[in-house]
């Protein structure tokens, strides 16, 4: 089992950013900061390790702010240039975030500046928030401006910073109320040059379609009139959860309205009897009974055993294909029943359903026994 993320930030992390910091401004005394950082560090998480070690930066930074925000960003090394940030020595980084987005927002230009540094080595889509919070039109005027940047990092940025509902940070409730200062900066972004943009784009229309569905469905219809691949891969990424809740209108806009004229005519679920912390496979032949061809959405709909006994529906996205008249098609998905950190499995009946356009047909079940 992979060791847990929040493990990154240990002594040897820690001794790290003593030395960036002290590289940068001789009178930090490491050694107390040090100290600092690691007492009752191994009892907390990962986000409350990454504050913990923000508050040891404070109280051994110089305390004028403006000098602490200085001494910080002059600490980071040269950009790498990569096409994400998705390697783990990058969250090292957290802690310098914390600490601009408690503490940038007093000195709002070399706050944004500092954002825009640790943006093209880790992330600000975390410290970005209290500027938009404290200071939302100065901040969406110099986010509009860095939907033209050089850096493909920087333009993700405008997007990820301003998603309503992004995991794992307190949520923008006036975005939530009116997503419309959102849409102009996504209009901006739509047709980027960089799938890691257009997967932002896609991820904050999907975090607006759950607050306010009908900005979500008037901008996927907008924006497919004479789209190319790339953003119609955009609008279907967007409407994703909207699919998942059987939100008619996602599916007319997808090309999926039409009730359908099709069967299920072979299914099998292996093995019917499921350890937890393994998988099972569901595979069923969809055959069109119409006399032309249907565009078919199929998805699985699996109803997971709570702990009360209860279940619950989870939506598996499968394939969306064209069906000629007469035809049929296999399709197959693998459902991991490991323990998630977003779901606990329970032993017990799990119906399985496969939805065709919505329209959902009982295939049979699996029973879960066992535990991890």
């Amino acid at each position: 089992m992979a060791e847990p993320l929040k493990h990154f930030f240990n002594a040897d992390v820690i001794a790290e950013i003593a030395r960036m910091i002290a590289a940068q401004h001789r009178a930090f005394d490491r050694n107390a900061f040090t100290r600092s950082a690691l007492a009752g560090l191994d009892e907390l998480e990962l986000l409350p390790r990454a504050r913990h070690i923000a508050a040891a930066l404070r109280t051994h930074l110089p305390p004028d702010t403006k000098h602490a925000l200085e001494i910080l960003v002059a600490s980071l090394p040269p950009i790498v240039p990569v096409e994400e940030n998705h390697e783990f020595s990058s969250f090292l980084y957290l802690p310098y975030t914390v600490f601009i987005g408690d503490h940038g927002p007093e000195h709002f230009d070399l706050g944004m500046q500092a954002n825009y540094e640790i943006t093209q080595r880790f992330t600000a889509e975390f410290s970005i928030r209290p500027f938009l919070v404290q200071h939302q039109e100065r901040t969406l005027e110099m986010l509009h401006a860095w939907t033209s940047d050089a850096s493909h990092h920087v333009r993700r940025l405008v997007s990820e910073g301003t998603r309503p509902r992004l995991p794992w940070a307190s949520r923008l409730p006036m975005f939530q109320r009116d997503p419309a200062p959102v849409i102009a900066l996504l209009e901006k972004l739509k047709d980027d040059p960089s799938l890691y943009v257009r997967r932002s784009v896609a991820n904050n229309l999907n975090d607006i379609g759950k607050d306010n569905p009908d900005v979500l469905f008037t901008v996927a219809r907008t924006w497919l009139k004479g789209a190319g691949t790339d953003r119609e891969w955009i609008v279907n990424h967007a409407l994703r959860s909207s699919i998942k809740r059987g939100e008619k209108e996602a599916f007319e806009i997808l090309g999926f309205g039409e009730q359908p004229n099709s069967r299920i005519t072979e299914c099998r679920i292996v093995p019917e009897r499921v350890e937890i912390g393994t998988s099972v496979q569901v595979e069923v032949r969809v055959h069109n009974d119409a006399k032309r061809a249907q565009n078919l959405l199929v998805d699985l709909q699996v109803h997971f055993v709570k702990s009360n006994g209860s279940t619950s529906a989870k939506v598996f996205k499968v394939a969306a294909f064209e069906l000629s008249a007469g035809e049929s098609r296999v399709v197959r998905k693998t459902i991991s029943v490991r323990q998630h950190t977003t779901r606990t499995h329970y032993p017990g009946i799990h119906q399985v359903d496969v939805l065709i356009n919505n329209t959902p047909t009982t295939i049979g079940s699996f029973t879960l026994v066992g535990g991890e």
